[in-house]
Formats: structure tokens, sequence, C-alpha cells
């Protein structure tokens, strides 16, 4: 069977083939070999720069562009070649390395020195650097704009619905109202929080051989200060360096973005679930789409799939991130290989997580607000203006305010003229009667509307 976006076993490739197909260039194993290879050109131009140091020719700007080459005109023929290779050494970068001088001893000044390709590297100095900056650019490029994207979505709605009423609900029961908006804006201001977060965690990487202290650099060259030259080299890849490591750069930074990624993909999954209960009260309603159904037998259906869609997939991601948060910070000794085929399954976790987001503003764009359901709602629910007629109660001392409330209220029906009667009957001034009299439970919203102005200011 020809491999198709029809014939994939996973989705990610199939049915959400376009929602993650920004991916493919960053995670794919055409992707990741790239990377690499851009780790091992850098290396070597770093050791031809460092020409005196090491009494070795020195190149020319012809020779760097040769180089550069190399990596910008690198092609699926020339990935094939790697892995044919890879098929006799049973290992990648070994056969990476070979690719490369193959390449450059086309070059006849080149060909000389192709022994410092992958010079005193182990293949975790090129793989942490690639995974360093493969996913940072998949936080800069992607998942950084996507959460930039929702956050303004959810700041809109909730300068939109800033004063649309809302009865709420605690513990599944009527309680103090609040406004749509208000209540939009807990979850912006949670995930606003935690993209500040993402964007601050430092990416980082390790260039220093086999056990973390440059053996080999300095067996070879034992003047050069390779821990200054590693530094340099890391920085120079705009990453942070890791000093201290073993064989491999320990994830914990890896670590870190996923338990941020974790933690704002959870608080999209209580949006989504609440979302879908306001639907399912029939605060919003969606967005007619002609030719859409909703159900194979009930014709009448607009299901909310799109929030149904993104907590399953929010879900599979922080799955697979929790796994790799527990995993990847873990190694035996100076280096064990479980974590290099959990890393390649990076792109599994981004990817569930952009067909999440994508599905969940897909449905915010199909919702339109209900206002007279939420208005209904209200006016049948007067009982919950208990809590204020209780705390005024009590600023004028009547004992046993509450339980007087309680006896009143608890599983009854409560109507406007009961709890007008309730007042008018009260042992309190004639001005607080009045005032209490022109609470409803569509105005008894406390600073909702402020909270959400202050906090969009």
């Amino acid at each position: 069977m020809q491999l198709t976006s029809l014939t994939t076993i996973s989705p990610i490739d199939g049915r959400y083939f376009e929602s993650t197909q920004l991916l493919r260039n960053i995670f794919s194993e055409f992707g990741y070999l790239k990377y690499r290879l851009k780790v091992e050109i850098e290396w070597f131009k770093k050791i031809m720069s460092m020409n005196k140091l090491l009494d070795i020719k020195k190149i020319d700007n012809n020779d760097i562009l040769f180089i550069d080459n190399v990596f910008n005109k690198f092609n699926e023929k020339d990935m094939l070649y790697i892995k044919n290779i890879e098929k006799k050494t049973n290992h990648d970068i070994k056969a990476l390395e070979y690719f490369l001088k193959n390449k450059l001893s086309q070059s006849k000044k080149l060909s000389y020195l192709t022994e410092f390709i992958h010079f005193a590297c182990t293949s975790e100095d090129i793989n942490n650097i690639a995974y360093a900056l493969m996913i940072k650019d998949a936080l800069k490029k992607i998942i950084l704009p996507l959460w930039l994207k929702i956050i303004n979505i959810l700041k809109k709605l909730s300068i939109e619905y800033k004063s649309i009423p809302l009865l709420s609900m605690t513990h599944g029961q009527p309680a103090t109202p609040s406004t749509m908006g208000k209540e939009i804006l807990n979850f912006y201001y949670r995930v606003k929080r935690q993209y500040k977060k993402l964007k601050n965690i430092e990416i980082l990487a390790k260039f220093n051989g086999t056990t973390g202290n440059y053996n080999a650099h300095l067996a070879a060259y034992p003047y050069i200060n390779w821990h200054i030259i590693s530094k340099e080299f890391i920085i120079s890849l705009n990453l942070i360096w890791n000093p201290c490591t073993t064989q491999i750069e320990p994830h914990d930074y890896i670590a870190e973005i996923f338990a941020c990624i974790s933690l704002f993909n959870t608080i999209l999954i209580n949006f989504n679930r609440d979302i879908w209960g306001y639907i399912s009260l029939n605060y919003f309603k969606q967005k007619l789409i002609k030719d859409e159904i909703g159900s194979s037998v009930m014709p009448h259906k607009i299901n909310p799939i799109d929030f149904e869609n993104s907590e399953g997939n929010l879900g599979l991601s922080n799955a697979l991130m929790n796994h790799m948060i527990n995993k990847l910070p873990i190694s035996r000794w100076q280096r064990d290989l479980s974590d290099s085929t959990v890393l390649r399954n990076i792109g599994a976790v981004f990817s569930y997580a952009i067909i999440a987001y994508y599905s969940m503003l897909r449905g915010l764009s199909k919702l339109k607000i209900n206002s007279f359901q939420l208005l209904k709602n209200l006016n049948e629910n007067w009982s919950v203006l208990s809590e204020a007629i209780q705390t005024i109660m009590r600023r004028y001392n009547i004992k046993n305010s509450y339980e007087k409330l309680k006896k009143f209220t608890r599983g009854k029906k409560i109507s406007k003229a009961n709890i007008y009667k309730f007042i008018s009957d009260l042992n309190i001034p004639e001005i607080e009667k009045k005032r209490l009299k022109k609470i409803t439970p569509t105005n008894y919203i406390g600073y909702a509307i402020h909270i959400v102005e202050k906090t969009i200011e």
C-alpha cells in the first residue's frame, strides 16, 4: 500500500494532515536530519575558524559558501543517501558524518579537512543541539503565535460579553451571578500567565564530549580551553549553554517547557468543558453550516464537536508530555538510550496540541451568545439574592440572618414577589429596603464588569 495521508497509521499525518503540516519541516525524519546537519556544519565551521590554534589550513569565503550550500540545498535525495548508509552502519549520526565527508571531499581544498567533521563529538553533542533548535523553532514559529491568537480571542470575548449577566453554577447548582465576559476573562488571565512563562524558559544545549569532560578534545589539543569554545559555540546558535552534563544534556528544560504547555492545555480542557456546558444550557447557539450533519440519524442536531475534538487531543498531548516530563530528566549513570526513542515523539506532542488549538478556535468562531436564555435562567432563580439579603441583615445585626434565609429559600421555588415580601418584613431602614428591592438576579454581578476592564487594561 502506498503511503499517503489516507494510509498513515497516525491521524496526525492522516485525518489532521492540514493542521500539522507546519510541523513537518521541523519534526519529520527529514527535518530532524537537516537540523543535525546544520549542527555538524556549524561545528566544522567553528573548527575551521580556529585554524591557527589547530595548525590547519585556513578556508576562505568560497569554501564557507560551499559548506553552507550542503545545508541550503539539502533535499530528499540527500536524505535517502544518508538512510542507505545508515542501513549499513545502523547508526544515524555516523551515516550523516559519512554523507558530509563525501560532500566536502568534492572540494579539493576541503577534502584535506574532512577528518575535522564531527571532531571530538559524541552523537549527543549533535542531537541535543538539534532538538534544542527544533523545539525553539516550534515554539517561536508555531506554538507561541497560536497561543497568542487564543489569548487575543479570549480577550475579545471577555470585552464583548463583559456586561452580559450569567447565572453562576457552583457544584452544578444556581449561585451568585457573574457575567459571561468575566467568566471568559478568568481563562484569559490563566493562559496569558503560561504564555509569559513559556516565552522565558531557557532552552539549553551542551557540547562537551562523551561524558561531559572534553576528554577527546584535550587529548588532541591540550592547550586549548575547550570549555570556553563550547560556550561560544552554543551561544552562537542562540541557545543557553549548559556547562555541567554527562554524555547527554539532561532535558530538564524540555520538562519545564512541557510542564508549562501541559498546564496551558489543562486550562483549555477546563475552558472547552465549560463552553460545552454553556452550549448545552443554550447560553450559546452555534452558527448553522448548511451542509454539515450533526448526527447520522437525528437531523436536528448541531453538536459542539470542535470543543470535544479539542478536549480529546489536548488530553493526548498531555499524556505524552507527562510521560516525557517524568522520563526525560532520568538517565542511568552517564547515559542510556531510553530517551532517544521518546524524544523522537516530540513532534507528536506538539501535533496533538496544535490540532486541539485549531479545533477550539474553529468552535469559538461558530458561537453566538443567546442573551434571552441567559436572562430567562436568571429570572427563574431569584433565590440567588438570598446571599445579598442575609449579608445586609448581618450588617444590621439581625440574629440568625443566615438561618432565616436558609429556612425561607432552601429547596423552594422563590419568585420576585416572595423576595419583595421578605424584604418588606425586615427590620431594617426603609432606604435599605428600597436599595435591596433594586437588586435583581441580572444586576447582582458585583465588580464583574470592572474586573474585566481593569484586567484588560
